[in-house]
C-alpha cells in the first residue's frame, strides 16, 4: 500500500506487552524512564502496567492517547494490538520476543538504537491492507471484525468437510468442497496461507488473496485477486457442522448454515514502522529459509 511520512517528534508513547510476562517489568521500566528522559508522555497498557504492579489502560484507551505505539511480544502480540487500535491511525513498532517475528522485526538488544531512529524520523511508516470481515446471520443479527493477517473458514468435527459458495460481487466464482478456506491480506501471505500452498506476496502490496484448505477438488488453486473485490461466502447446509470463523488466528465466530461472511478490502490499514533499508526477500531468508538449498 505504500509508505506515509514518519513523525520526527512523538510526543506521547504507548507501551504495550505481552500478556503472562511479568518478568519483563525491568524492560517496561527501562524503556519507559528511557522514553521519559527524552520528553516523552508513556502510558501503559494493562499488560505492561501489571508487570510494575500499576494500573493501565486498556489497549483501545491507549490508541486514543497516543502517536506511537510500542509492542513488547512476537508477532501475535502485534496482531492483538492492532486489532484493538482499530481505526486509529496509530504506528506500531514491533519488538520481537517471541520465535519468528515477521511483523515485530526488531531484536530486543536493538530497542533503544532503533527507537532513537524512530524518534529522528528515520523510519518509514508502512501502509499495511486490513480486511473488514462481516458476518451476516441468516437468522438475523450480524458481527464484524477486522484483520491484519486472515480470516480463515474451517471445520471444527473431524474429518468433516465445509461447503461454501463465493460470490466476487455479484459474480459466482466456485463452490468450495475443502476442510476450510483462508482469506488473507499480503502480510498473511507468510502466515496460515502459505502453510496452505498459498503464495508469498510483498508485505506492502494491494491484493486479497483465496487459499482453500485441502480442497475435495485439485483444480481448485489459491487465488490473487483484486484489492477492490469484495467477496461474500455463503456456508451451505450439506456439509456444514461444527463451522467456524477464526480472524488473525485470535477472535471469531461460530457459524451455521446460510450465514454470509463478507470480506474486503479495509478502509483502516495498519501502519507499521519499518527500517528505511529493510529488505522483504533478506526478511523471508532469515525468517523462512526462503531459497536456501
Amino acid at each position: 500500500m505504500g509508505y506515509s511520512p514518519a513523525v520526527t517528534a512523538y510526543r506521547s508513547v504507548g507501551i504495550c506487552l505481552k500478556p503472562g510476562r511479568p518478568d519483563l517489568g525491568p524492560a517496561v521500566r527501562e524503556l519507559s524512564q528511557w522514553l521519559e528522559a527524552r520528553g516523552h508522555e508513556v502510558l501503559l497498557d494493562r499488560e505492561a502496567a501489571a508487570s510494575l504492579g500499576a494500573e493501565g489502560l486498556q489497549r483501545h484507551e491507549l490508541a486514543a492517547k497516543v502517536e506511537l505505539g510500542v509492542v513488547l511480544g512476537g508477532d501475535g502480540t502485534l496482531l492483538a494490538v492492532a486489532r484493538a487500535f482499530g481505526p486509529r491511525p496509530v504506528p506500531i513498532l514491533g519488538v520481537n520476543l517471541g520465535t519468528l517475528g515477521f511483523l515485530a522485526e526488531i531484536p530486543r538488544a536493538e530497542l533503544f538504537d532503533r527507537l532513537a531512529e524512530v524518534l529522528a524520523g528515520r523510519y518509514a511508516i508502512e501502509l499495511r491492507m486490513r480486511l473488514g470481515v462481516r458476518v451476516e446471520r441468516a437468522a438475523g443479527g450480524e458481527q464484524s471484525f477486522l484483520a491484519l493477517n486472515d480470516a480463515v473458514i474451517s471445520n471444527t468435527a473431524l474429518s468433516r468437510m465445509v461447503e461454501l459458495e463465493m460470490l466476487a460481487g455479484d459474480v459466482s466464482v466456485t463452490t468450495y468442497h475443502a476442510d476450510g478456506l483462508i482469506l488473507a491480506t499480503p502480510t498473511g501471505s507468510t502466515a496460515y496461507s502459505l502453510s496452505a500452498g498459498g503464495p508469498l506476496l510483498p508485505p506492502g502490496f494491494e491484493a486479497m488473496l483465496v487459499t482453500p484448505i485441502c480442497p475435495h477438488t485439485l483444480s481448485q488453486r489459491p487465488l490473487v485477486l483484486a484489492p477492490e473485490t469484495r467477496l461474500a461466502i455463503r456456508l451451505l447446509p450439506a456439509r456444514s457442522g461444527e463451522v467456524h470463523l477464526t480472524v488473525d488466528g485470535q477472535v471469531g465466530c461460530d457459524l451455521a448454515s446460510g450465514d454470509v461472511v463478507r470480506v474486503e478490502r479495509s478502509e483502516h490499514p495498519a501502519r507499521l514502522l519499518v527500517a528505511p533499508d529493510r529488505n522483504p526477500f533478506e526478511v523471508l531468508r532469515q525468517k523462512l529459509h526462503w531459497g536456501a538449498r
